[in-house]
């Protein structure tokens, strides 16, 4: 497993618990706006409530870390084993993923004080952490990171619900249009591109084996499609033409009833919803909540398409030109979720956290406002099945040469 701290020096261990106490605090800083009552409703089986967030994050710590490598720790509630395992199979049995709005019980406090119990035996851990320890306290802070993004984007999808339109707060990450947007083309040569992780820092598994990939000429848009952009794509009837649209996106539009991007007022009010409340939509921003269903088709009605993984990977590797990469919206691309050659999973219980999801979902790359500040990087890989878009995601549009 990647990692930048080797465990074995007493400033190691120092940075490394700074980092810990820094990612732990801003779950709790995320939560802070929300009452009980905001932190325990589940809007729909793909989000989760706040409430789990903050003890499943804790649950990865305590079950891969804690148990195994901290001599006599005592877990905080047995009974936490199953009602806060998302998808491990291997570590036993797991509440329903679509039930866990119904987990009134434990109460929010007793989640606080279960992330403070394992906080405690951290630190007890920190004082003689090395080797796999040490990895997998990077890696459990990466995937909290993880959570916080994803906590941003359930909190998203159940406020919007609510006829009240509640706010999150005035601080709240959305993505914002171009400093100095000055729209154009970076053009690629034809090359063989190294893709994948290079460095010595903290990587996921799907992120290896870094290897060579052939690329014909092509061309990226310097920046992100916009909400006036795709206001066009949308006026000119997008979502009521099924020639732009894959058979299955079409038959989700017509299924779905979608007229707009999520979050968008579909009753023609040019307002959308944010975490910061409902607001006029500033048509200079990147367009949000796409799903890659929406993303593919407005690439076909603009006479372009979606770049592959490989080609967005290689481009921000060699243009200073291209804008928005990382900070505004995840970017679609056309390549499926696959492994990489000479993948394999990280073994023990963490064999099960990527390997596993490669199938029917397309690769996201790049970073959004509501990712955590230094979780990004040109190798990472997010996913998501091809409908999902409650998620920060957009579009960066390519071309062939």
């Amino acid at each position: 497993m990647g990692s930048s701290h080797s465990g074995g020096g007493t400033s190691d261990r120092a940075a490394l618990a700074a980092r810990y106490a820094q990612v732990r605090a801003a779950t709790l800083a995320l939560a802070a706006p929300l009452s009980a009552e905001d932190q325990c409703v589940q809007s729909m089986p793909d989000a989760s409530p706040v409430k789990w967030h903050l003890a499943h994050t804790s649950w990865f710590f305590e079950t891969v870390v804690l148990r195994p490598h901290l001599p006599g720790y005592e877990v905080f509630d047995p009974a936490f084993a199953q009602l806060f395992n998302s998808y491990y199979v291997s570590l036993g049995p797991r509440h329903p993923r679509p039930q866990r709005g119904l987990l009134t019980r434990p109460s929010r406090q007793q989640v606080l004080d279960y992330r403070a119990h394992v906080d405690a035996a951290i630190a007890q851990l920190m004082h003689r952490a090395g080797g796999d320890a040490t990895s997998l306290l990077e890696l459990g802070l990466h995937h909290e990171q993880q959570h916080q993004e994803l906590l941003l984007a359930d909190v998203k999808h159940l406020f919007s619900l609510n006829p009240l339109l509640p706010a999150w707060g005035d601080t709240a990450p959305h993505p914002a249009a171009a400093t100095s947007a000055t729209g154009g083309w970076s053009e690629f040569p034809s090359q063989e591109a190294l893709i994948g992780h290079a460095d010595s820092g903290f990587a996921f598994d799907n992120e290896a084996t870094r290897h060579p990939v052939r690329l014909q000429p092509y061309a990226l848009a310097n920046e992100l499609v916009t909400c006036g952009e795709y206001l066009a794509f949308i006026n000119d009837g997008g979502y009521r033409r099924p020639e732009l649209w894959l058979s299955d996106g079409w038959a989700t539009v017509m299924a779905q009833d979608w007229r707009a991007p999520l979050y968008w007022n579909p009753d023609g009010a040019q307002r959308l919803f944010t975490l910061a409340g409902e607001r006029a939509i500033d048509w200079a921003e990147p367009v949000c909540h796409l799903s890659f269903y929406e993303a593919s088709a407005y690439a076909e009605w603009a006479g372009y398409r979606l770049p592959t993984e490989f080609e967005w990977e290689a481009a921000v590797a060699q243009s200073a030109a291209l804008r928005q990469c990382f900070g505004a919206v995840w970017q679609w691309t056309r390549s499926s979720y696959d492994p990489y050659p000479g993948f394999r999973p990280w073994t023990g219980a963490i064999s099960e956290y990527n390997g596993k999801f490669m199938v029917g979902q397309l690769v996201l790359r790049g970073g959004s406002c509501a990712t955590p500040e230094g979780h990004s990087r040109a190798s990472y890989r997010n996913f998501f099945p091809p409908a999902a878009r409650w998620q920060f995601t957009g579009i960066r549009l390519a071309r062939d040469l």
